[in-house]
């Protein structure tokens, strides 16, 4: 690897640091964030099953913005959709 990209990895790296959750600046509360490990103990503790699936950029878009407006996780609403589309 030449020196420019080893300095663009290493760029991006340091980037990721900064905006990673749980990176809290100067001022802002320390929030305690939870590791992968806690959070699957969780979520298998309240029954949830990871499922992935690949979806249209378009449909994705719409159930992020539904998420926004409702002010709920996008978890949630994908439950909820597949959920009604189940029972209908």
């Amino acid at each position: 690897m030449k020196k420019t990209g080893m300095a663009k990895s290493d760029a991006k790296k340091l980037m990721g640091k900064m905006v990673a959750p749980g990176a809290a600046g100067f001022g802002k509360e320390d929030v305690a964030v939870l590791d992968r490990r806690e959070q699957r103990k969780l979520d298998q503790a309240l029954g949830l099953v990871p499922f992935a699936v690949k979806l249209n950029s378009d449909l994705v878009l719409q159930l992020q913005t539904l998420a926004k407006e409702r002010g709920v996780d996008l978890n949630e609403v994908v439950a909820e959709v597949l959920a009604k589309g189940l029972a209908a």
